[in-house]
């Protein structure tokens, strides 16, 4: 019997929290128990859960509010992880290195810290990047979702880019479906 893929918490605290930073709470709520995710309300996961709860929510959230919106959720959400991993999870001193480098550098060294705990976002899919003169970040989606859910990932790699390499950092997205997965590229103008 295979163990469930397990994701970081805030993929979940952090869309919940982007929802109501549009809605508002009460109506956040309402909403939530409209789409039968109403046991996120006042609890909140406090360690790795399975993807399959957070890409329920995120289908859920397409279904009722669309796509375009959802999409704008999430990537709030995505720049709200990125808060918290900078805040909690990512060391003040590799973060102070990262910034005296020049970009293409503190690139290529980020993400190569970032591949070792990929698996805290991207579950049962796939994560790569390629560096150099058009550095690119992908990640694969294999667990039933919506393309929307690519969002996230742009919010969260946009604003750790933007606070680590280069705050003029700029990411072009293509986020498809691709047999049974999502494929999520980020081209990078670091």
């Amino acid at each position: 019997m295979n163990t469930p893929s397990k994701i970081g918490p805030n993929s979940i605290i952090q869309t919940v929290a982007a929802l109501e930073e549009c809605f508002g709470k009460t109506e956040a709520e309402a909403m939530l128990e409209r789409i039968g995710q109403g046991h996120w309300i006042g609890n909140l996961p406090s360690e790795m859960t399975e993807e399959s709860k957070f890409h329920s929510l995120v289908c859920a959230l397409e279904k009722e509010i669309g796509e375009n919106r959802t999409g704008g959720i999430l990537e709030e959400s995505g720049r709200r992880t990125a808060a918290y991993l900078l805040r909690v999870r990512i060391p003040g001193m590799f973060q102070k290195v990262l910034k005296l480098l020049p970009p293409g550098p503190a690139f290529s060294i980020f993400l190569f810290a970032i591949s070792k705990n990929a698996w805290t976002f991207a579950g049962s899919g796939e994560f790569s990047y390629r560096t150099g003169k058009n550095p690119e970040i992908t990640v694969r989606v294999t667990f039933p979702s919506k393309t929307v859910v690519g969002n996230f990932y742009l919010g969260t790699f946009e604003a750790l880019l933007e606070e680590l390499v280069n705050p003029k950092t700029k990411i072009s997205a293509t986020i498809m479906q691709q047999e049974n997965s999502i494929l999520c590229s980020y081209r990078c103008m670091i």
